[in-house]
């Protein structure tokens, strides 16, 4: 795959590796994520549409069987928002308001399904986001744990980038969901 953005798009050389050529292609599949050669995530997100709306099928025939709200939330959770939260870090955030639309439409036919309130998939998205951040200040060999310090007050954190605009050092502050002691 070949990620250029020059307005005059012209032909690539071919790549080759041992003497063989290697194909170009317009997307790839790497660790369950689609990445496309423009970097744009409406074919993931297609591809995580599809695999949940297949998955609803399981909560219906669930409600036929009259199960409680507490089981069918429990069976959503690990087979449905498990494929929509599958590395949504990197890609979420970068999602269309149309890709985001399609997402969240799967989680209200889902709650009409079970019945009962579910997160939002910009509320799952915080919430990985938040876990992440805590385990990289929790791991003190993590590459990136230096550039996590706590406020003063001790209770929120301020992500450091080494460098920001015109090469000032930046600081954003970042608010856990619940800090571990």
């Amino acid at each position: 795959m070949v990620v250029d953005f020059r307005r005059a798009q012209s032909d690539h050389s071919p790549l080759f590796i041992d003497r063989s050529p290697v194909e170009i292609v317009k997307s790839t599949k790497f660790l369950g994520v689609h990445l496309a050669e423009n970097l744009t995530w409406s074919l993931n997100t297609t591809s995580i549409t599809k695999k949940a709306q297949q998955r609803l099928y399981f909560p219906r025939r669930l409600r036929k069987a009259h199960l409680p709200s507490p089981i069918l939330t429990m069976f959503y959770r690990g087979t449905i928002e498990s494929v929509l939260s599958s590395c949504i870090t990197p890609w979420f955030g970068n999602c269309t308001v149309s890709d985001c639309k399609t997402l969240q439409r799967i989680l209200r036919t889902a709650e009409k399904i079970i019945g009962v309130s579910l997160p939002s998939i910009t509320d799952m998205y915080t919430t990985c986001c938040i876990r992440k951040a805590n385990s990289i200040v929790d791991d003190p060999t993590h590459p990136s744990h230096t550039l996590f310090t706590l406020l003063p007050s001790g209770k929120r954190q301020s992500e450091t980038r080494p460098y920001g605009y015109l090469g000032e050092v930046r600081s954003t502050t970042l608010v856990p969901e619940q800090r571990r002691v």
